[in-house]
């Protein structure tokens, strides 16, 4: 009998032993395994913070990505003959010169419009220049009108135009003469820029103004006649335009004459100048100017 007892509790003693055995081995697993958890959500946190603050890292992790994406792309368009597909460039809408006319305020599209008939150009980019004009200008203190009246006489809004003496642009900036004008626009191949040549040919348009006194006097800078007897009605063209856009503006009918050319007279003003390359001073408060500086107002 004493021998069963102890049997019996031998029996319990071991099973109680083996279940705090099993006990004990599932508390620790857990332990473990909350600890590992722990240390991936850890390591998973690192990486992420890693990630946000190393903004180096991220971008090349994205342009590998979408280098891998763009590559696949291609192959797959040249495998449909699309010969486009290695000259794509989504950027290039960014740079393009041009607006939508829908966008501009009425008098701005009225004038808009009445450009594009009139020269024979798209309306999008001139209504890009229409609405350079009005910025430049009202910062410049110049009518905007009078601005794109220059660039019609000048180039009819060939952004390409260059004169025999190397007058280039939509506004026929001397680009030798102004290249300090065009280093903050990266150097002189800027003038080819519609945008630029604006801002630039603005400027100098300005400055011919408050050396002359008068905006007719100072188009007679700008063309290079300052000190000439005839402008071979250059300034008279000029301001011809120019009332003719305000017409327009006010929503008055103007005539959509054919454009008028560049004037003749101008290449023979400026070349009468002598050597660009070699100016001579120019005092501007005189009321004489030095016959070789004349064509440097341009």
């Amino acid at each position: 009998m004493t021998a069963r007892r102890d049997l019996l509790s031998l029996a319990r003693n071991t099973g109680a032993a083996t279940s705090l055995f099993f006990k004990d081995i599932g508390q620790g697993l857990l332990v473990v395994s909350h600890n590992t958890l722990a240390l991936v959500g850890l390591a998973v946190v690192a990486v992420v913070i890693t990630f946000v603050s190393q903004a180096d890292l991220r971008h090349r992790l994205e342009d590998q990505a979408l280098g891998w994406l763009h590559e696949r792309e291609e192959a797959r368009a040249l495998a449909q003959g699309n010969i486009l597909v290695n000259s794509n460039d989504a950027e290039a809408i960014n740079r393009a010169t041009a607006s939508d006319p829908k966008d501009l305020p009425r008098q701005q599209a009225a004038i808009a419009h009445w450009l594009a008939n009139r020269y024979k150009v798209a309306p999008e980019p001139i209504s890009r220049l229409v609405q350079e004009a009005w910025s430049v200008g009202q910062r410049a203190k110049v009518e905007p009108t009078l601005i794109l009246a220059i660039m019609a006489i000048e180039s009819s809004f060939n952004p390409f135009a260059q004169s025999n003496v190397g007058a280039q642009g939509l506004m026929q900036v001397m680009t030798r003469v102004h290249n300090d004008k065009y280093e903050a626009f990266g150097g002189n191949l800027a003038a080819f820029d519609p945008i630029t040549n604006l801002r630039v040919g603005v400027q100098v348009l300005k400055e011919c103004i408050q050396r002359a006194g008068s905006v007719e006097e100072g188009l007679r800078f700008y063309v290079g006649a300052a000190n000439l007897s005839d402008d071979a009605g250059y300034a008279v063209r000029v301001m011809a335009v120019h009332e003719q856009m305000k017409a327009v503006a006010a929503g008055r009918a103007v005539p959509n004459a054919p454009a008028a050319a560049p004037a003749p007279a101008a290449k023979p003003l400026r070349e009468a100048a002598g050597p660009v390359a070699q100016p001579l001073p120019v005092d501007i408060e005189s009321a004489s100017i030095e016959p070789q500086r004349v064509a440097l107002a341009r």
